[in-house]
C-alpha cells in the first residue's frame, strides 16, 4: 500500500532523532556476568534499550514528574507491587535518571550507568502481557453560550457529588439542566462523547480562540467501552474497531446513540485549566512520554521502559500496518478503563493526527519500570 504524507513525516521524525541521539542505540543491558539473583535484571529478559524520541521531551516530562514529587511527602507509598516504593525511592531515580540523560549521546557510557544504577522491574512476572492503547486531547467546535446550534452541555463539577446521577439522567433527562453548571456547548453529541473519553479537549470557538478544558471529577459510576458492545451484538467486527470506525458508525446510526451512550454510566465534569493536559498527578501530560496506568501497580510519577508497536497509517488517515517502537515514559495519568497490571495508555498528543493514531492503538507491548538500586547494589 502506497503511504502517504503520514509516513514521510514518520521517516523525517526518525531521520532526524538518529542525528540527535548521535547513533544512540544502547543495544542491550549487559548482564551476562550478573550472577542468578544479583538483581531484578537477572531474573527478566532484558529489552533492547532504544528510544525512538528526543532526549529534550524525556527531561521535560522526568522533571514534570519531580514537580508533582516535590508537593509529596518522601515516606508515601505509591504502590505496594510488585514491591513496596516510597515517593523519595521515585525522586531519587527520577534525579538519577535525569543525570544519565546527560550520556545521551554516548550509548556505552549510558548503557554502564543505566546497569550500575538502577533495577529494571517487569510490571507483570510475564511482561509480554501488556495491552497497549492511547488516548489523546481533541480540538472541538464550542462556544461559550449556548445557541441553536451549540446546545449541547460541558458541565462543571457539581457543587454537591452526592447525586451520583448517571448519563441518561443527565443528558437526557436533565437532571443538572439551569443549575449553572454549564461552562461550555458542544454542536456534537458524539464529539462530545469523545471528549467525555478522552478526559480533556481543547475548544475552539467561532472567533478563534481557544480554551483548554480538563477533568475535573466523575459521576462514580462503572465505566463501559460502547465499541465493545457493538461488537459483542455483531455490529462491528472485533478487527475493524477503532475510534474512527466507531465515531462514523454513531454517525450513521443516530436513532442508536442515546442507549449506547446510557449504557456507558460514567459521566465526566470539566473545569477550564491555563495549559493542559493535566494527568491525574495535575501536571501536564507529554506527547508520546505520558502514560496512564493503574497506580495499584506503578508507582505514580516513576520513570518505565516501553516496547510495543504503534499505529502506521496512510495519507488518508486509514491503518497501513504497524512500527515497532521503544522508548521512555513516564507514569502521568490514570483512567477508569486502564485497571490491572495488563493494561498501559499511552498519551499521542493534541489534534486530529494524534487522534486517528490513539484511535488505532491497541498492541501488545512490554513494560519495566526503573528504581534506583539501594545503596551498594551492583
Amino acid at each position: 500500500m502506497k503511504l502517504g504524507k503520514r509516513h514521510k513525516a514518520v521517516g523525517g521524525r526518525q531521520e532526524t532523532t538518529k542525528r540527535f541521539l548521535h547513533g544512540l542505540l544502547l543495544l542491550t543491558l549487559i548482564i551476562s556476568s550478573c550472577s542468578a539473583g544479583d538483581n531484578h535484571l537477572s531474573k527478566i529478559s532484558p529489552p533492547v534499550i532504544q528510544d525512538d524520541l528526543d532526549r529534550e521531551s524525556l527531561r521535560a516530562a522526568v522533571r514534570r514528574s519531580l514537580d508533582f514529587l516535590a508537593k509529596v511527602p518522601g515516606d508515601r507509598v505509591l504502590a505496594e507491587r510488585p514491591r513496596r516504593v516510597t515517593a523519595q525511592e521515585v525522586k531519587e531515580t527520577l534525579l538519577s535518571f535525569l543525570e544519565v540523560t546527560e550520556l545521551w549521546d554516548r550509548p556505552e557510557k549510558m548503557v554502564a550507568a543505566l546497569r550500575s544504577r538502577f533495577e529494571l522491574v517487569p510490571f507483570m512476572h510475564d511482561p509480554a502481557e501488556i495491552l497497549v492503547s492511547g488516548y489523546y486531547q481533541p480540538v472541538i467546535e464550542g462556544s461559550l453560550t449556548p445557541t441553536g446550534a451549540y446546545r449541547f452541555p460541558i458541565y462543571r463539577k457539581p457543587d454537591s457529588l452526592v447525586e451520583t446521577f448517571s448519563r441518561h439522567e443527565i443528558d437526557v433527562l436533565g437532571r443538572l439542566r439551569g443549575k449553572g453548571y454549564e461552562i461550555a456547548w458542544m454542536k456534537d453529541p458524539v464529539e462530545l462523547f469523545f471528549l467525555h473519553i478522552q478526559g480533556s479537549g481543547i475548544l475552539r470557538l467561532e472567533d478563534g480562540r481557544t480554551f483548554s478544558v480538563n477533568y475535573a471529577a466523575s459521576n462514580g459510576r462503572p465505566y463501559t467501552g460502547i465499541g465493545k458492545i457493538l461488537v459483542d451484538e455483531g455490529k462491528l467486527a472485533a478487527d475493524e474497531l477503532s475510534a474512527a470506525r466507531l465515531r462514523r458508525y454513531l454517525k450513521e446510526h443516530p436513532e442508536e446513540r442515546e442507549p449506547l451512550f446510557a449504557r456507558n454510566e460514567r459521566y465526566i465534569y470539566f473545569r477550564f485549566v491555563e495549559s493542559g493536559p493535566l494527568g491525574s498527578l495535575e501536571i501536564p501530560l507529554t506527547p508520546g512520554r505520558s502514560v496512564a496506568a493503574d497506580p495499584d501497580y506503578f508507582p505514580k510519577g516513576a520513570p518505565a521502559f516501553l516496547v510495543s508497536r504503534r499505529p502506521l497509517l496512510d495519507a488518508a488517515g486509514n491503518l497501513a500496518g504497524w512500527l515497532p517502537f521503544s522508548r521512555f515514559v513516564l507514569n502521568q495519568d490514570a483512567g477508569a478503563a486502564i485497571r490491572g497490571p495488563g493494561r498501559l495508555d499511552l498519551y499521542f498528543g493534541s489534534g486530529a493526527e494524534a487522534g486517528d493514531e490513539a484511535g488505532f492503538m491497541k498492541s501488545d507491548g512490554r513494560l519495566y519500570f526503573l528504581l534506583r538500586k539501594k545503596s551498594g547494589a551492583q
